[in-house]
């Protein structure tokens, strides 16, 4: 049985236990060497290992592991036992502090976007003591960074890691103008909502589209999807509850703050969303966490599924990044207070962030861009590939009284009148929330609602940083200069809203007309990963990146090479997938069901010319010719990707398979799915949409 008090964090290495398991003079060591960025030296590691060791082994543990985030998105490990071997055969536990410190896997085995060839095989792993070791089963895993022989970051974490660094360099700038003392630093948080499907296991191992591709390439809809919204907000199925809470109980032994678990808006999709953390340690919790949800599936009959869009016609899943800054004290600066007219900070900090999105569109879209994400957004279940700025009412009368100089006259709250005398009643609040925009002020943080599910959020978080890092920067040129403190933060707001305004909208972006609108703005519409990619290597994004040290120009190049290499990779397992299925799962199937209906007909005309046959008859002509076209697109297909090894390097390659492959596979679907309306359900190869949405009970 589950005791919270006792055991949530069991199995994390955290401050409590190191307090206890290490020399004072260690523990405060380690300390410095998290606040201050300090290496730890030798000789403290080797007695943080030993402790850690004995910890481990006490809980259970026999190996030891790096735990890593290379650039396949998924976590990864090599793990090492803690067996030495002495003499005479006799066996101790050992574990070093070169061992945990310092690791190394093989460089060239993992995406590098061309930092290291097959022959140049050395990369490292390195120790993030920010974030705490944990026990997964057997394997003590210590957090680390990956990075090449020569320097260069090969994973997801480092960038973050860095852009941390930035925004806390250009913030304690700003916060020491108005007086706050040396030792405050700025910190990014991140609350992650993780949106994702469970199905039956045993339908799931029926659909190989699903088990290559993590989405289904061929289904019809059901007759029922998400038109009721019965399933949003609705009674937990009782197998579903024992998955969740199972999950539930080996997060918070993982020390990480599972809080809210629902049902989402479509059947068989369901919600989780964990307590606010410093970024870095939300970005680690949000892969493990991802980790384990496909890990326990599986032992309650069921998979589970992380892809943004499994299912055509129902919503997709995306993972809400609610990013907020604080002091390192804990005061959220992104907090308007009671008076956000008057609470300059408040406004300077607000203002940095808008300057931030509008000047860097591009980078924010770029940071969601994925093969499954495109399937997603813009689909009137996520915001559109269009990015703005949702501030509210208040905020926005506030903006628009600097941007004028009339003085800003603030809204008496007025009660919700509900009508009820037994119900409560509270206070209005200031603002409606809008769920059509993609990056919302949310009372005291922005939801960046446009992050994919599958996606790891230290690419969206490491973008975010680094360009309000970078406004914060020409902030605080400009002020340490300034005469006049108040006066020029004054003059820096109101620039900002009139250079910046474009980029905030409180309307429907699902709506016609903010597509008009946006166009008019002269905001950016990159509606595809092949059109926002090519843009990461611009210079403008290379300079941003090389200034605040988050990334080189070797480091910007190799990860667009990569992106669209993975992106192409993508969409062409999806292409062979489809040809695999059509040719050995749906054609035969189609011929069969046909042949059943031609020797119906054909008996029946048999027996005599006076029975009807119209029904035969209209349903094998369309049967025939619903085959034609799918032979037809099937051909446009194989030909399709036969053509795509003549495209010339990755940019030209995305744009191919984005157009031309992906419109041949939506071709071929097409008359596939409508094949399955027709063909008898015993006949038809694969799970429909209705059984693997509603198998489980």
């Amino acid at each position: 049985m589950f005791n919270m008090g006792k055991d949530f964090g069991s199995h994390v290495f955290n401050d409590a236990v190191m307090q206890e398991k290490l020399p004072r003079e260690i523990y405060r060591s380690l300390h410095n060497t998290i606040k201050t960025r300090v290496p730890l030296d030798i000789a403290a590691a080797n007695v943080v290992a030993a402790a850690m060791k004995d910890w481990a082994v006490e809980k259970g543990a026999t190996h030891f592991t790096h735990w890593f985030q290379p650039m396949t998105g998924v976590t990864a490990e090599k793990q090492e036992s803690f067996i030495s071997v002495l003499p005479g055969g006799r066996v101790i536990m050992e574990f070093s502090g070169k061992e945990l410190v310092r690791g190394e896997p093989d460089a060239s085995s993992f995406p590098t976007g061309g930092i290291r060839a097959t022959f140049e095989a050395r990369g490292y792993t390195a120790w993030d003591p920010t974030s705490y070791a944990f026990i997964k089963g057997s394997v003590l895993c210590v957090p680390t960074a990956f990075y090449s022989y020569s320097g260069e970051a090969l994973d997801k974490k480092t960038p973050l890691l860095r852009s941390m660094q930035a925004l806390s360099k250009e913030g304690r700038r700003i916060l020491r103008l108005f007086g706050e003392s040396e030792d405050v630093d700025v910190v990014a948080n991140v609350g992650a909502e993780q949106e994702y499907f469970l199905i039956d296991h045993g339908v799931y191992e029926r659909r190989p589209d699903l088990i290559y591709c993590g989405r289904t390439l061929f289904g019809a809809r059901p007759p029922k999807g998400q038109d009721l919204e019965d399933h949003y907000f609705g009674a937990i199925k009782p197998r579903v509850a024992a998955y969740m809470q199972e999950l539930d109980e080996t997060l918070w032994r993982l020390g990480i703050a599972s809080k809210t678990k629902h049902n989402e808006v479509a059947p068989a999709q369901h919600e989780l969303a964990a307590v606010y953390e410093t970024v870095n340690i939300a970005a680690d919790h949000n892969q493990l966490a991802m980790e384990l949800m496909k890990m326990i599936a599986p032992r309650h009959g069921l998979s589970c599924l992380l892809h943004e869009k499994p299912f055509a016609g129902v919503n997709g899943s995306g993972k809400h990044n609610n990013w907020s800054i604080s002091t390192s004290g804990g005061e959220n600066l992104l907090d308007p207070g009671s008076t956000p007219a008057e609470n300059a900070r408040f406004l300077l900090f607000l203002c940095a962030i808008i300057k931030a999105v509008d000047e860097h569109q591009d980078l924010l879209r770029i940071s969601v861009a994925t093969a499954g994400n495109d399937h997603r957004l813009g689909a009137n279940e996520a915001p559109p590939a269009i990015i703005s700025i949702f501030l509210g009412e208040e905020l926005t009368d506030i903006l628009e009284s600097i941007k004028s100089g009339a003085p800003y006259q603030k809204k008496a709250s007025a009660p919700i009148e509900i009508g009820a005398d037994v119900l409560p009643t509270f206070p209005k609040d200031t603002t409606d929330r809008n769920r059509t925009s993609p990056f919302a002020f949310t009372g005291n943080k922005f939801e960046f609602r446009m992050v994919g599910s599958s996606l790891s959020i230290s690419g969206p978080n490491f973008t975010l940083n680094t360009i309000v890092a970078d406004a914060l920067s020409g902030f605080a040129d400009e002020l340490e200069k300034a005469d006049d403190f108040l006066g020029s933060v004054r003059a820096i707001v109101k620039r900002t809203i009139v250079e910046h305004e474009r980029v905030i909208f409180n309307g429907n972006n699902y709506s016609e007309e903010w597509l008009a609108e946006a166009e008019r703005r002269g905001l950016l519409n990159l509606a595809s990963v092949s059109e926002a990619l090519p843009m990461f290597t611009s210079e403008k994004n290379i300079a941003l990146y090389e200034k605040h040290g988050v990334l080189s120009r070797a480091e910007v190049c190799s990860r667009g090479e990569l992106l669209l290499e993975n992106y192409v990779k993508i969409l062409h397992i999806e292409a062979l997938a489809m040809i695999d299925l059509a040719h050995r799962e749906i054609i035969p199937a189609v011929l069969s069901y046909s042949s059943k209906v031609a020797d119906a007909l054909a008996k029946k005309k048999a027996l005599s010319d006076a029975l009807d046959v119209t029904l035969e008859s209209r349903l094998l002509e369309r049967m025939s010719g619903l085959s034609g076209a799918l032979q037809r697109s099937l051909e446009g297909l194989e030909d399709a990707v036969m053509h795509a090894d003549s495209c010339n390097g990755a940019t030209e390659s995305a744009r191919y398979y984005g157009t031309e492959v992906f419109y041949s596979m939506q071709s071929l679907r097409g008359s596939v799915d409508e094949l399955e309306t027709l063909v008898g359900r015993g006949d038809w190869p694969l799970p429909s949409y209705g059984e693997i949405l509603y198998s489980v009970k």
